[in-house]
């Protein structure tokens, strides 16, 4: 990972600290959702949160199904541009389910309110967000995920799913982009 660590000015999260706070989070899901008639469905928004997805689902204990949904707020750039686009949606019935929205980072928080209201009004038992990166100093709407991995300052952030132009989702770590290369 030499070749792109040269656009990275500092790493914040290291591939430890990710795989530790997954952890860490699926043990609180385990916790809330043992008793718990259907199995939760994590709902994975691509294609950011794929990464964090993979290695969530490796430490959790109990029954989960899966399933997928593309929404997209950013189109290309380094803010989100407010407006959200459904890309792809879901293929099960999530009527009556429990639905966990696995994200890879909740800044502004339009994304994931936009998204906690669309799976609300396909009847959904219950909705909750398991989000790795949190940026509350971004935050435009008051939402929040009920699983947070670690707490980031407002910076621009790629690696383990995060990106600048479909590039840098592949670092095995979280780290701050060279502002050089977004500029």
């Amino acid at each position: 990972m030499e070749n792109l660590r040269k656009d990275i000015e500092k790493v914040l999260f290291s591939h430890e600290e990710i795989v530790i706070a997954s952890k860490r989070i699926a043990k609180e899901i385990e916790e809330d959702y043992k008793d718990k008639e259907k199995e939760p469905v994590l709902l994975c928004t691509l294609k950011g949160a794929l990464p964090f997805m993979a290695e969530l689902m490796k430490h959790i204990d109990i029954h989960v199904v899966t399933d997928f949904i593309d929404v997209a707020s950013y189109h290309g750039g380094t803010e989100s541009t407010g407006s959200i686009i459904l890309r792809k949606d879901v293929t099960m019935d999530l009527e009556n389910r429990d639905v966990i929205v696995v994200e890879d980072i909740v800044d502004t928080g339009r994304t994931l309110n936009h998204l906690l209201n669309y799976l609300r009004e396909r009847n959904v038992k219950s909705v909750a967000c398991a989000s790795l990166v949190d940026k509350p100093e971004a935050r435009l709407v008051d939402v929040q995920a009920e699983y947070v991995g670690i707490e980031s300052p407002n910076e621009f952030l790629v690696g383990f799913g995060l990106d600048y132009e479909e590039k840098y989702r592949n670092l095995p770590y979280i780290g701050v982009l060279k502002p050089e290369i977004y500029s």
